[in-house]
């Protein structure tokens, strides 16, 4: 399956979903790319040797680039490594990166290639369900800081997305479920079919091998390309797809980025709920939807609640914060969410000691 994204102001590129992916690389690349930085996790050697012989077969020359894995890889450490290998390699706007891994490989080889000489093209080729569905779509990328996570990046589309879902096969259980944590982000602020494919068959629905679990995929990822095909660089529509990561990028960074994204993701979208439902704004039935929909994916729906201050002052310099006033996506009803601006403390407080343990 194929889906085109055509960002307004922006060319558009392609993203395939399906299985046996990875000889369409070249392809995507295109003719004119003679040089190639492929960049990956330190774990994922023996893949980018294959997909690197593979190139090399076709006539290009690929400079391979292991970097930490997770989110330790986004650091101006390895910008700055990536940059000198650039550099030497005498990388032209013609040439391109390519991103094998996670979602933290993709945010950082996406950065890669939008600062070098002003942005030359990148291919992702992600290989966690996370990835899938969220970091390799859209052209968000960047890099973490003391302060916070993707304080600093660059909006930059790719030139194509392979998702390969063959490349789950060795995904972790762990890793595979923390990726539904955005699959059902997207059913809630979008496309309520998701939650129902989940809730009819939660075990058919985490069988990579499905056709539910590959309809799941596709339907989130179109969610992600409607919506960004609408607001590329985040100016009104695309704040709905931050519904629960204000507390769970608040999350991520109190735990030193030790914590998959999705599972943060979890935990924020209960806490967006509880806030919805405390502003009069959300219905109980769907409020407490959150909370069953996750506990079927052995997602997490509690937080240690000593750990209330240093949430609160994470989310002070969340991205999505104006003028210092904090700003939440929140839900009127499923498919039908709104922002909710400039909660009292004691607000945030009484929706936090829902999720609290």
């Amino acid at each position: 399956m194929t889906f085109k994204i055509s960002a307004k102001g922006q060319p558009g590129y392609e993203v395939l979903v399906g299985r046996g992916l990875l000889d369409e690389l070249d392809t995507s690349l295109g003719h004119a790319v003679k040089k190639v930085l492929l960049v990956y996790p330190e774990g994922m050697q023996a893949s980018a040797e294959l997909i690197a012989d593979s190139l090399i077969e076709q006539g290009k020359q690929v400079w391979q680039l292991p970097v930490a894995d997770g989110e330790d890889a986004k650091t101006d450490r390895w910008l700055s490594i990536a940059w000198s290998s650039l550099g030497q390699a005498e990388f032209s706007r013609s040439d391109s990166v390519v991103s094998l891994g996670g979602g933290a490989t993709t945010d950082l080889a996406g950065f890669i290639a939008a600062t070098w000489l002003r942005g030359i093209a990148v291919v992702h080729v992600p290989t966690t369900l996370l990835a899938m569905v969220d970091a390799a779509i859209g052209g968000k990328t960047g890099i973490n800081t003391i302060e916070g996570k993707n304080l600093v990046g660059a909006f930059h589309e790719p030139k194509a997305v392979l998702v390969d879902l063959d490349t789950l096969e060795t995904l972790p259980k762990l890793e595979l479920i923390s990726g539904f944590g955005e699959i059902v982000k997207c059913g809630f602020i979008r496309d309520p079919r998701i939650l129902e494919l989940i809730e009819e068959d939660v075990n058919d629905a985490r069988d990579i091998h499905s056709e539910r679990f590959a309809e799941l995929v596709k339907r989130t990822i179109q969610v992600k390309t409607d919506v960004v095909g609408n607001d590329f660089k985040e100016s009104n529509l695309r704040e709905i797809l931050n519904y629960g990561h204000t507390l769970g990028h608040s999350i991520e960074l109190v735990e030193h980025f030790k914590w998959r994204h999705g599972r943060a993701v979890a935990i924020g979208l209960v806490f967006a709920a509880e806030l919805a439902r405390l502003s009069g704004r959300l219905s109980d039935e769907v409020a407490d939807r959150h909370k069953s929909i996750l506990k079927l994916l052995d997602l997490p729906v509690t937080y240690p609640g000593d750990k209330w201050e240093a949430l609160y002052q994470g989310m002070q310099i969340d991205k999505k914060s104006r003028g210092g006033i904090l700003r939440f996506v929140v839900l009127d009803d499923i498919a039908k969410p709104g922002i909710l601006e400039a909660p009292t403390k004691e607000l945030l407080y009484t929706a936090f000691q829902e999720l609290a343990e």
